[in-house]
């Protein structure tokens, strides 16, 4: 069976957008048992690092699945920003299936459509191409914007 068949746009968004309000979860836990009963900073720590690595691979799922999708850059923006709120990933994956913006395949060939002539879309194509390399060029970019924020520290660490 191919991989790629099994995930499709709708499920992989999904899956994002539920582990993205699940890190949220450990992370308001991990502050919870710092802040409030004095635990330690290892459930921040814990937390914090999973979510702030989901939360960038959600940010590039989307951006995946809505150029795949041919959302608006409004919509592709309210989905991006519905990462920051806590929990919020998952009400925005029900309102984008409701609306069927998540219904269909990966555009892996070109249509009638103009758009299959942009950039964006050729390099999409490209990507689906290779899937598996497409995987791991996304978790490699992941790791790398991770490791930079790692490098900077928390927001205001630095103060």
């Amino acid at each position: 069976m191919n991989t790629t068949d099994t995930w499709t746009p709708r499920r992989l968004f999904r899956t994002v957008a539920i582990a993205e309000a699940v890190t949220w979860t450990l992370l308001i836990l991990g502050m919870l048992g710092k802040y409030v009963f004095d635990l330690g900073g290892l459930g921040v720590t814990i937390g914090g690092g999973l979510h702030g690595f989901v939360f960038l691979l959600y940010l590039v799922v989307a951006v995946v699945v809505g150029v795949n999708q041919r959302w608006s850059a409004v919509l592709l923006l309210v989905t991006l920003a519905t990462s920051i709120l806590p929990f919020a990933t998952i009400p925005m994956d029900r309102r984008l299936e409701k609306r069927g913006r998540l219904d269909g395949d990966w555009r892996r060939t070109p249509g009638n459509d103009p758009a299959d002539a942009g950039a964006a879309d050729r390099m999409l194509r490209t990507l689906l191409a290779h899937p598996g390399r497409m995987a791991l060029i996304g978790l490699v970019a992941v790791a790398l914007i991770f490791a930079a924020l790692l490098v900077v520290g928390p927001p205001g660490s630095r103060a």
